[in-house]
């Protein structure tokens, strides 16, 4: 029986985003709009709707998997 070694290492890049940035997500919020701006970012995002101010923290695959495009970067 031979074994052999193979190297599996997954590398996932994430996607650059930083508190301040304001996000279009896939669905928009019941308030109507659809932009939130980003007040904490680590494997856990916190998210606040730019129309009523309601924030709701998520996984950072969810937000990932919802993200639409930049509204605004901070900083630029």
């Amino acid at each position: 029986m031979e074994i052999v070694l193979v190297d599996v290492t997954i590398r996932r890049e994430w996607m650059d985003l930083k508190v301040g940035d304001v996000i279009k997500m896939k669905k928009s919020h019941p308030c109507g709009t659809n932009a939130w701006e980003l007040r904490r970012v680590g494997m856990d995002i916190r998210i606040r709707c730019t129309g009523c101010g309601h924030q709701i923290m998520l996984p950072r695959k969810q937000v990932e998997k919802a993200f639409r495009g930049f509204v605004s970067r901070s900083g630029q």
